[in-house]
């Protein structure tokens, strides 16, 4: 790691029903992150936890079928703009979330840097509902179709209207909860997805390896968003929205460890920790894990 490692908690929790998700950028740093970085040599300054309002409401609303548009929406500009500040400071950023929502912001501030941004989306949902198809009205199951350009003008407007990253530019992996809505997008904006179906029959390896030679001649940056319910339950059980099947802890870790070969990535976050849901604080300490990985730790 050639740039200095800056550090940003984004604790919102109001884009998912869930308390205590704004509790997940101290729990990754109370399971031991600055201990990680400094064995690597991994120069690095932690900004601290952005002052995010978490004032809403459990309840949609009828016109727009969001919750909570307001507020998530001031608290994405919030990350956006310090995301552009640390970035300015020629800073790696990684981020420490909070819900997946807190992509919008981060996804609108590197923006500003990389006009072919790459997004490499490792979750087991898809994140690409909007108003008019999400089942729920939570806004962390938006946040990827929001930075596609796709939503309530207030979440694609942030740090300038329309699309932050292309739909060709853009890999999921480990999908395993699809809705109906979010499937039909896939189809026709031509995203590239490897569901747990492709991982399963092709191996982690091949899936990983792909991904990077699909995304390196197409963009000048990528972005890794890891949410942590993209792998096992079993290994990660604090948090909101767990779906069985998904990678295994060796998968993902093996994952991180080659995109940090590869050299492609200019800015990590990871999200969803709920130490309110945890045990022992296993979640956060796997999630430290997987941003060791990232930044070279390695087995041996």
């Amino acid at each position: 790691m050639k740039n200095r490692v800056g550090i940003i908690g984004a604790p919102i929790t109001i884009a998912q029903p869930n308390y205590g998700v704004d509790l997940g950028p101290n729990a990754i740093r109370y399971a031991g992150l600055h201990k990680r970085l400094d064995g690597l040599n991994v120069k690095y300054e932690d900004y601290g936890n952005i002052d995010i309002k978490n004032e809403g409401s459990n309840e949609k609303d009828p016109k727009t079928n969001l919750k909570n548009l307001k507020e998530v929406t001031s608290g994405n500009q919030k990350i956006a703009d310090k995301l552009k500040k640390i970035k300015s400071k020629g800073d790696f950023p990684l981020i420490l979330g909070g819900d997946h929502s807190i992509a919008i912001g981060t996804i609108a501030g590197l923006y500003s840097f990389y006009q072919e941004l790459g997004v490499i989306w490792f979750d087991a949902h898809a994140d690409l509902n909007s108003g008019e198809t999400s089942p729920s009205g939570n806004i962390h199951g938006m946040s990827l179709a929001a930075s596609l350009g796709v939503g309530h003008q207030d979440l694609t407007s942030i740090n300038g209207d329309g699309p932050k990253v292309k739909p060709e530019n853009t890999v999921i992996i480990g999908a395993r909860s699809i809705d109906e809505g979010e499937r039909k997008f896939i189809k026709e904006h031509g995203v590239q997805v490897y569901t747990m179906h492709d991982i399963e029959k092709r191996g982690m390896d091949a899936v990983i390896k792909e991904a990077i030679d699909y995304l390196r001649p197409r963009v000048n940056g990528v972005h890794l968003s890891l949410d942590v319910d993209g792998i096992d339950p079993l290994h990660t059980p604090g948090t909101g929205t767990p779906v069985d099947g998904g990678p295994s802890y060796r998968e993902t870790f093996h994952a991180m460890s080659t995109l940090y070969d590869s050299e492609i990535l200019t800015s990590v976050e990871i999200v969803e920790v709920n130490p309110l849901l945890d045990q022992r604080n296993q979640t956060a300490e796997v999630a430290t894990d997987m941003i060791a990985a990232v930044f070279g730790e390695k087995y041996i």
